[in-house]
């Protein structure tokens, strides 16, 4: 069995206090890293009350618990709850703790398991949005091999990678050095070595498109994407 099925079992037997608690006990913090396999089982089988009890928690950990779970109940909603649960879960997207925001991108993530249509029509509406981390969210939600295999998903990933970096190339210079930007610009650094390798076919036109820029801030989004070696792969050896 995996550690995410074991932590499933787990969670099964417990009330929304004991729920807390285990969280808590295995978060695998403070530390390196926290206990993603973990976030995942929590978002596998926790009660919809539990999830949105944790939604906003001061607790970093738990907060990035129920953002990440949200994914599901968006996914199991009808029109309207879902309406109401995407507004909560843009809300988390600009919270200004990055584990929380990481829940957010696993959230949209595993809605894009469920309905790759939901996923683009959001990814789409976020990347177009004026907050940076909303944008950062998207392409990180949507930047996500697996759901890059539906091609109709891989090419909203490029058109949201597209979209959030024009928008970050108009921001003027005086707006740069702000922390919602620079999260944005970092996402950016990664996130289009992997919308390309889904779609070389239309990414690698669009990644020589964005190298005519003069922008330092999209110079260094292309110098960043170019040391992946997921890119490399795909790129001229003469590149």
């Amino acid at each position: 069995m995996s550690a995410r099925h074991d932590f499933q079992e787990a969670l099964n037997g417990l009330d929304a206090s004991g729920i807390r608690d285990f969280l808590t006990a295995h978060s695998g913090l403070p530390g390196p890293r926290g206990n993603v396999e973990l976030i995942a089982a929590f978002g596998d089988v926790a009660p919809p009350g539990v999830i949105l009890g944790l939604v906003g928690s001061q607790d970093e950990y738990l907060a990035s618990c129920a953002a990440a779970a949200l994914g599901r109940l968006v996914a199991d909603g009808d029109d309207e709850r879902r309406a109401e649960l995407l507004q909560v879960l843009h809300a988390e997207a600009r919270d200004a703790r990055w584990r929380v925001r990481e829940g957010v991108a696993m959230a949209l993530q595993r809605l894009g398991d469920a309905d790759g249509a939901v996923l683009r029509a959001v990814v789409a509406s976020w990347a177009a949005d004026p907050d940076p981390l909303v944008q950062r969210a998207a392409v990180a939600g949507v930047c996500e091999p697996r759901l890059l295999k539906d091609g109709k998903t891989a090419r909203g990933a490029l058109d949201a990678c597209r979209s959030a970096t024009d928008s970050l190339a108009r921001r003027p210079m005086s707006d740069r050095r702000n922390r919602d930007v620079r999260a944005l610009r970092q996402g950016l650094g990664y996130c289009w070595s992997v919308a390309i390798a889904g779609d070389p076919e239309h990414g690698l036109p669009a990644f020589a498109e964005l190298e005519t820029s003069s922008d330092a801030d999209v110079r260094w989004i292309v110098r960043e994407n170019r040391k992946k070696a997921r890119l490399k792969r795909l790129l001229p050896s003469s590149c």
